[in-house]
């Protein structure tokens, strides 16, 4: 555009004023191929945070940066495609499950995720824990991966929507990560990039998730089914609370372990609901089941049959991993040195039922047990976290095993004992 003035575009977003579609892919471009100054773009973030944006704006937004880079399209498949994003969560390990559960009945998954930063974990992380599973793949991989399985789970490439990733960078040291609109265009970008014809956004809400509030979480998942079905996907969001943890494991190589015991049968009840009422909608929206109540049969059928465990097993041997995770994943998975119960405190004599399980008191005790990172750039032990959570509503007496710590050395255990028991309050019953 030869009458672009960057600093223009900036002002009249400053005044609430609607910006053009060209305008803003023109912004988007420049600052992707290094031709517009961070201060510029910073300054445009900024006054997106103050102002919002229309849903014209964030649709252009969302699409500038998703054709930054390369596009995936998935038509030569034999089956349809769907996906399922989330955003985030403590023990949010439901991608896990949901992958081959849904790929074994019939809709092809190519799940794009993303690694932890700080006390809520990464998809990518947990399916590191797994020895040998590469999540870094080339597309050709990807492809026949999911031609062959159904399923694959790898990490965002160089070349996928790289306007997101120099934009977060930006967001993330200039106050401005907290904006619908910016976090619309950033989810959507790389989902739409990515090429699923199906796209179920999983947003979460409480003391454990980035948006605190269900008015908020809801507001969210609104701008992010309008903008992918603007995008002509199929797209649908369930808003859930994330004030306790996610099941009853947190950490890396604890989580895939509950996710192969959701997929053999066991595992938490409350998780595995969450995992089918994602689920269902892949099947309805993709076509493959007729209703909820046809999709639900057809997963319970492929979870009793086993056919979601193999699939995942095939998956992880796709990957470079070892299949015998799905039958004795203890024998696969590295495990802490130490395992440690946190008892219940004396009180609970009077007051008997765990009350509320705080969820980001237990994504920080995990993050300095060391299963999570402190910077990007901080490595990660697999094998710690804690387990056997129990929930709100439990009934306890004293001494009984609130959790279990899974650490590195006894000594770090006893330290964190006060925090875990922290997390937990209690009421009479």
């Amino acid at each position: 555009m030869k009458d672009f003035v960057p600093q223009w575009v900036i002002e009249a977003k400053r005044d609430g004023k609607a910006v053009s579609k060209e305008e803003i892919k023109e912004l988007i471009n420049r600052f992707t191929n290094n031709q517009l100054p961070e201060y510029q773009m910073a300054a445009f973030a900024m006054a997106v945070y103050f102002q919002g944006m229309t849903n014209e704006e964030t649709l252009a937004l969302t699409d500038a940066m998703m054709r930054s880079g390369d596009t995936l399209t998935w038509e030569t498949l034999s089956r349809p495609t769907a996906d399922k994003h989330s955003t985030g969560g403590i023990g949010d390990k439901l991608s896990i499950p949901l992958a081959p559960l849904v790929a074994a009945c019939g809709v092809a998954v190519p799940m794009i995720s993303g690694r932890g930063l700080g006390i809520t974990g990464g998809t990518l992380d947990k399916l590191d824990s797994i020895p040998g599973y590469q999540t870094s793949v080339p597309v050709e991989k990807f492809r026949d991966i999911l031609e062959r399985v159904g399923c694959s789970i790898i990490g965002q490439t160089d070349r996928l929507a790289p306007a997101d990733r120099k934009l977060y960078a930006l967001r993330d040291v200039t106050g401005t990560v907290p904006s619908i609109p910016l976090i619309t265009a950033s989810i959507l970008s790389k989902k739409l990039a990515e090429g699923a014809e199906t796209l179920v956004f999983d947003v979460k809400w409480g003391s454990g998730a980035f948006m605190k509030t269900p008015k908020q979480a809801r507001a969210l998942a609104e701008s992010l089914v309008n903008g992918a079905r603007g995008a002509g996907r199929k797209a649908t969001a369930l808003v859930n609370d994330m004030n306790q943890p996610i099941g009853a494991a947190v950490g890396n190589a604890l989580e895939i372990r509950e996710s192969v015991e959701m997929l053999q049968g066991r595992g938490p009840a409350s998780t595995l609901r969450l995992v089918l009422d994602l689920a269902v909608p892949m099947l309805t929206l993709s076509g493959v089941a007729a209703d909820e109540a046809a999709a639900r049969a057809l997963l319970a059928e492929k979870l009793a049959s086993g056919a979601a465990l193999d699939v995942f097993a095939r998956m992880v041997e796709a990957h470079g991993g070892n299949p015998r995770i799905a039958e004795s994943p203890e024998a696969v998975l590295p495990a802490a040195a130490c395992v440690v119960d946190v008892p219940a405190p004396p009180e609970t004599a009077d007051t008997p039922v765990i009350a509320s399980v705080d969820a980001e008191t237990v994504g920080r005790l995990v993050l300095l047990l060391g299963g999570g990172r402190r910077a990007v750039t901080d490595a990660i032990d697999y094998a710690v976290g804690a387990d056997r959570i129990l929930a709100a509503g439990t009934r306890v007496a004293p001494g009984d095993s609130l959790l279990r710590l899974h650490a590195r050395s006894k000594q770090e255990a006893e330290e964190l004992q006060t925090m875990a028991l922290s997390a937990f309050r209690f009421k009479a019953s």
